[in-house]
C-alpha cells in the first residue's frame, strides 16, 4: 500500500487553530447582516423569533438578506467547530512529539494561545446559533448568562497559565529570549487570546438584566481588557524596536496587521460595557462620543492594515504563501485582520455615522460603505477556502513543504 498523501497540515503547528478562528469570525460577519438590518424591538440582538418575522413580513430585500445571514453563519459554524475539533486532536498528539517539548523552549511558545483564543471564538459562535436558531432561547438567556461567564473564565485561565509559562520562564531565567527572532508582533497572540476572553466576559453586561450578572461582567472583562492592552503594548514595543533592527521576519510578516483585531475585540468589549452602564447603571456618552470613539478605532485599523499590505507586498509574501508552493500555517493570520476590519465597519456605520445622525439608514452613503465591509467578508471567505485547499488537501506522494510556527 501507498503511503497517505501528504499535505502541509500534516506538519502540525498550534497555529491551525486560526483556521478556526477564522471561520468563527466569519461567522459574525454574517450575523452582523441580522444585527443592523433585522428589526429586534425591545432586544440588544436579534433573535429566533425576530428572524422569524423577518421572514414572514419583510420585503423581498430583507427576506434576500436573512436567507443569506442564515446560510453564511450555519457553513462558517460548521467549518468553525470542524476545524476546532480536528486541532484539538492534532494537539494532543503533537504534546507527545518532541517538536512540542522543543517549542515549549523558543519564543515560538505563545504559539499556544491561539488554543484558548480559537476555543472563546467557538463559544461566541455557539451563543449566536443558539439566538438564531433556537426557539424561545431569549426566555431563559438569563440563566445562561451565569455559565457563559464561567466558560469565559476558564478559559481565560487557560490563556493565562500558558502565558504564565512563557513569561515564568524567559523573565526568571534570562538570557533565553531571542531577540532576533522578535521581528514581528507574532508575539501580540496573547493579548488577541486575552481580549477574546474580554469580550465575551462582555457580553452579558450589554444583553442582562440583572445588577448582579452585569455587574459580575463589567469587573471580569475590564480586567481581561486591560490585561490585552498592557501586553500589547509591551508586546508591541519590542517587536516593533526588533523590526527596525533586523527587518521584519517574513513568514511573520502578516502578523504586522494583528492589531486590527484586537482593535476590533476591544472596541466591541467596550461598546458591550457602555450599554451595561447605561441601562443598569443609567450612565452612557452621547453620540457623538460614540462617533469619535469609533473613527478613532478605524483609523487605527485602516493605518496597520496599510503597513501590513505595503510589508506583504515588498516581501513578495502572496506570491510565496498564498499562490505560491510554499506553505505557512502563520497564513491563516491574514484572515483576522479582514474580518475584523468588517465587522468595525458595520460598528462604524451603524452605531456611529447613523447612530449621530451624520448619514441615513439605508440611504446611498450608508450601503456604498458598508460595501467595503462586505466586500473585505467575502474576500476573507475566498481566503479561507483557499488557504483551507492548500494546507488541508492531498497533495500527491510529494512530502508537503514545511510549516513552520511564525
Amino acid at each position: 500500500m501507498s503511503s497517505p498523501a501528504a499535505r502541509p497540515a500534516d506538519s502540525y503547528t498550534p497555529l491551525y487553530f486560526l483556521a478556526s478562528l477564522g471561520a468563527g469570525g466569519l461567522t459574525v460577519t454574517f450575523f452582523m447582516y441580522l444585527m443592523f438590518w433585522l428589526p429586534h424591538p425591545g432586544r440588544p440582538v436579534p433573535v429566533f423569533e425576530d428572524v422569524a418575522a423577518g421572514l414572514a413580513t419583510g420585503g423581498i430585500a430583507l427576506k434576500l438578506a436573512i436567507v443569506v445571514a442564515l446560510i453564511g453563519i450555519a457553513a462558517m459554524a460548521f467549518l468553525n467547530i470542524k476545524s476546532l475539533i480536528w486541532n484539538i486532536a492534532a494537539l494532543r498528539r503533537f504534546q507527545q512529539s518532541e517538536a512540542y517539548g522543543e517549542l515549549r523552549r523558543t519564543n515560538g511558545e505563545t504559539a499556544l494561545l491561539a488554543a484558548p483564543l480559537a476555543a472563546a471564538m467557538t463559544v461566541n459562535v455557539g451563543f449566536i446559533l443558539g439566538l438564531i436558531f433556537v426557539p424561545g432561547l431569549w426566555g431563559v438567556v438569563e440563566y445562561l448568562f451565569p455559565m457563559a461567564l464561567v466558560a469565559f473564565l476558564l478559559i481565560g485561565i487557560w490563556a493565562f497559565r500558558l502565558l504564565g509559562h512563557f513569561l515564568g520562564r524567559v523573565l526568571s531565567e534570562g538570557g533565553i529570549y531571542d531577540m532576533t527572532a522578535h521581528n514581528s508582533f507574532a508575539q501580540l497572540l496573547p493579548a488577541f487570546a486575552i481580549a477574546m476572553v474580554g469580550v465575551g466576559l462582555a457580553a452579558p453586561a450589554a444583553m442582562s438584566t440583572g445588577t448582579l450578572t452585569v455587574g459580575a461582567s463589567l469587573v471580569l472583562s475590564t480586567f481581561f481588557g486591560v490585561a490585552a492592552i498592557i501586553y500589547t503594548l509591551f508586546a508591541a514595543i519590542t517587536g516593533m524596536n526588533s523590526m527596525l533592527h533586523h527587518g521584519t521576519a517574513r513568514e511573520s510578516a502578516p502578523t504586522l496587521m494583528v492589531v486590527v483585531p484586537i482593535v476590533t475585540v476591544l472596541g466591541i468589549l467596550f461598546m458591550r460595557q457602555d450599554h451595561g452602564l447605561h441601562v443598569t447603571f443609567e450612565a452612557q456618552g452621547g453620540a457623538g462620543e460614540t462617533l469619535i470613539f469609533l473613527s478613532r478605532l478605524i483609523a487605527i485599523e485602516i493605518l496597520f492594515l496599510a503597513l501590513g499590505l505595503l510589508v506583504l507586498k515588498r516581501q513578495g509574501y502572496w506570491g510565496t504563501f498564498i499562490s505560491g508552493e510554499r506553505a505557512s500555517a502563520g497564513s491563516y493570520t491574514l484572515i483576522c485582520p479582514g474580518v475584523a476590519f468588517a465587522v468595525m465597519m458595520h460598528f462604524f456605520v451603524n452605531n456611529g455615522l447613523v447612530g449621530a445622525g451624520v448619514i441615513a439608514k439605508f440611504g446611498l452613503a450608508y450601503w456604498g460603505l458598508t460595501g467595503i465591509a462586505i466586500l473585505a467578508q467575502f474576500a476573507m471567505i475566498a481566503l479561507v477556502l483557499r488557504l483551507n485547499r492548500k494546507h488541508f488537501s492531498p497533495r500527491g506522494s510529494a512530502p508537503a513543504q514545511p510549516v513552520s510556527a511564525a
